[in-house]
């Protein structure tokens, strides 16, 4: 792949993989977490061609699981993977405090890298966001990747923020949601911190211009597809990447475009027998008869259930 910056590329690489999967946190019908369950997600995933899972994302309900749970979910991912992925802990919240102790108990509990959104609700400064997210970043060890995704946060992180944030020497990649190519383009002509595209409708695109991987959510079903994209990408063979991506195309729209992508995952993977139950916790409620029904029939359509 044609890149800025091989070191900034190859220090992501180490840190984070390259096929990435926001994971789901399953629950028990009665709302427990799922200690099984997860073993479960995680091992198919990385045998699906994950070398990166993040737990305790947006997309693993974190709105709604406690900070032990949290820590157990990195434990168990981490027993899952035993080497073969990275595990990176959504840490962010609009609390600095908070999410400073989130990213100590996931230093602790053994993850290798941390998630950091953008403050979300508060709506601070670029300035404020700058020291929230440095304050998080000096508390452990771990690398960061930062998560762009203003569509959720509110705030996007500038591409002045951007570029003051990686002169960080744990800040080293950010997930991109924002839906801007040419912000992209600019953070990147610096050649100072590593993008992932965190949107799977853009994975290509993304790609296209210098991104190093994904981390996705389609990736529940589609890992094997996404990795094979995202290979061609290395390799510049931009051909074979368009058609898999344009064949993706309305798989990533029924699990992105219809529903909360939790739920379209949680659905997908229940009707693949990979999980028991498609349970969700309040505010999100799983998926219905309809939305089941809807998902059965794009995973039969990209040959993803019989």
């Amino acid at each position: 792949m044609a890149m800025i910056d091989d070191s900034a590329a190859r220090a992501a690489l180490s840190a984070f993989g390259r096929v990435g999967t926001a994971m789901i946190t399953p629950f028990t019908a009665e709302g427990a977490l799922d200690r099984k369950a997860v073993e479960a997600v995680a091992e198919h995933l990385i045998t699906a061609g994950n070398d990166m899972l993040v737990v305790s994302g947006t997309t693993g309900e974190s709105p709604t699981t406690s900070d032990a749970e949290k820590a157990e979910l990195v434990r168990i991912v981490r027993g899952v993977a035993a080497g073969r992925a990275k595990v990176i802990a959504g840490v962010g919240t609009n609390d600095t405090s908070h999410s400073i102790a989130l990213a100590r108990s996931a230093a602790e509990a053994g993850a290798d890298g941390l998630l950091l959104v953008t403050p979300y609700y508060s709506k601070p400064s670029q300035a404020s966001i700058v020291a929230h997210m440095g304050a998080v970043a000096d508390s452990t060890d771990l690398p960061v990747m930062l998560y762009d995704i203003p569509g959720r946060s509110s705030v996007p992180l500038e591409t002045p923020t951007l570029l003051e944030l990686a002169e960080h020497p744990r800040s080293l990649a950010v997930k991109d949601a924002k839906g801007r190519l040419d912000a992209a383009c600019e953070v990147l002509s610096h050649g100072t911190l590593a993008y992932y595209s965190g949107e799977d409708a853009l994975n290509l695109p993304l790609l296209a211009i210098g991104a190093v991987g994904i981390v996705s959510v389609v990736g529940h079903v589609a890992s094997d597809r996404l990795s094979a994209l995202v290979s061609h990408a290395a390799n510049d063979d931009f051909a074979a990447a368009r058609a898999l991506a344009w064949e993706l195309v309305p798989l990533v729209d029924a699990i992105m475009n219809h529903m909360p992508g939790v739920v379209a995952a949680k659905a997908a993977l229940e009707l693949q027998g990979v999980i028991g139950t498609r349970a969700t916790r309040l505010p999100l409620l799983p998926a219905d008869a309809g939305q089941m029904e809807f998902v059965r029939r794009a995973l039969q359509r990209s040959e993803y259930l019989t």
